[in-house]
Formats: C-alpha cells, structure tokens, sequence
C-alpha cells in the first residue's frame, strides 16, 4: 500500500485537501515549518463547507420523498453558507442561500422569510457567474411571484430560467420548468400551448431519462384537463 508517512493516498478515496492536511501537519510537527498550517485549516473549512451542503441537499431529497422535513436540514445549509462566506466563496455561498430559501419557501411555505436568501443568491449567483444556481433561483422566484398573482412576472423568470438551462445543456431541468410554463399558459387560457409546453416536457424527460420529471407531467396533464 503506497502511503506517506503513514497516510493512506487518493488511491485510497481520501479527499486531495485530507491529504494536503495531513502533509502539512507533519511539515509543522516534524519538518518545523508552519508557513503553511493556514491552507490546511481553509482546505479543512472548504471541505466542511462542501459536506454541509452535500448533506442538506439529501435532506431536501428525503423530504421530497416523504414529505417529512429533518430539522437539520436548514442549519447545515446555513452552516454552508456561513463557511463559503469565511472563504470567500460567492459562488458555495450563493448555492446555500437558494437552499436556505427553498427550505423557507417549500417546506414551511414561508415566502417572507424565503425572499431573502433568493434576492442574495441571486446577487452572488451573478456576480460568480454560476448559471445553474440562477436557473434555480429564478425558477423558486418565479414560485413566489405566481403565488402573489404576478403572472406575468413568473413567465418572465422561468423563462430566463429555461433559458439558462438549456445554454447549459440541463435537459432534465429544463423539463421540470416546461411543467411550469404549461401552467401558466393554462392558467391564461391557452390550453393549445400548455399541451405543446407539456409534450415537450415529456419528450425532454425521457430523452433524459428524468422518471420522476414524466410523473410530473403526467400529474400536471390530470390537474390542468390535458391528459
């Protein structure tokens, strides 16, 4: 087995920033050099920061499933957000706070307090240029402006949204907002364009092998009196 000084490597499945952790370790304790002690402790908060956010999308997985929220599944998204933040991360602290705002807004049907965490990650979002993180934004923020009767304000968000996604190639993503689309047209009363929106959604999932987004479809065709 290939180790260094008694550390297992990569090949092992060791995180690269574990390594560099332990070899500095051993640089300050038996080399006695500490210049570096500083970029082992960023690459441990940076490592932190990633499993926070790792394991609270899980969460949000799991309530998706059962539909039973873990209380600790906000607190390690605003954990992740605080350490990106530490590190001047925009573009991790950016992703958090849509979680933050998705845990507000999905799970306890908060908008006040989701509004927020949104209006920030999207700021950040932009500013790192993470378009996948702003396609969500705007699809969450498209939510909030259809539940406030702001239709045409939500087409506009899920449109750019969409828009995003497909320039990024997310077909299943881009799937999931053709759902909200359809709905918006059927709430205006083209039905002839939800259907469209709604046959092109399902193609997409498919061809994508996205099961879950079709049972979307299927669901939203029952609900909108287009199967």
């Amino acid at each position: 087995m290939d180790r260094r000084k008694g550390w297992p490597l990569m090949a092992e499945g060791l995180d690269a920033r574990l390594v560099r952790a332990q070899v500095r370790y051993e640089q300050a304790v038996f080399g006695g050099d500490a210049k570096s002690l500083d970029e082992a402790e960023r690459d441990l908060t940076a490592l932190d920061a990633d499993v926070a956010l790792a394991r609270g999308r899980l969460l949000h997985a799991r309530f998706l499933d059962t539909g039973l929220e873990d209380a600790e599944e906000l607190p390690l998204f605003e954990r992740a957000a605080r350490l990106y933040q530490e590190l001047g991360d925009a573009r991790g602290e950016g992703e958090s706070l849509f979680w933050v705002g998705t845990v507000h807004q999905v799970i306890r049907q908060d908008q006040a307090s989701a509004d927020p965490a949104f209006a920030r990650a999207c700021e950040l979002a932009t500013a790192a240029g993470d378009e996948l993180t702003l396609s969500y934004v705007l699809r969450h923020l498209c939510f909030g402006e259809q539940a406030a009767g702001r239709v045409d304000g939500a087409r506009e968000l899920l449109t750019e949204s969409t828009r995003l996604r497909r320039k990024l190639s997310f077909t299943a993503g881009v799937a999931a907002n053709l759902i909200g689309l359809a709905d918006l047209a059927a709430s205006d009363g083209d039905r002839d364009a939800a259907r469209e929106l709604l046959n092109e959604a399902a193609g997409l999932a498919a061809d994508s092998g996205a099961h879950g987004v079709g049972r979307w479809v299927e669901e939203a065709r029952d609900e909108l009196g287009l199967a």
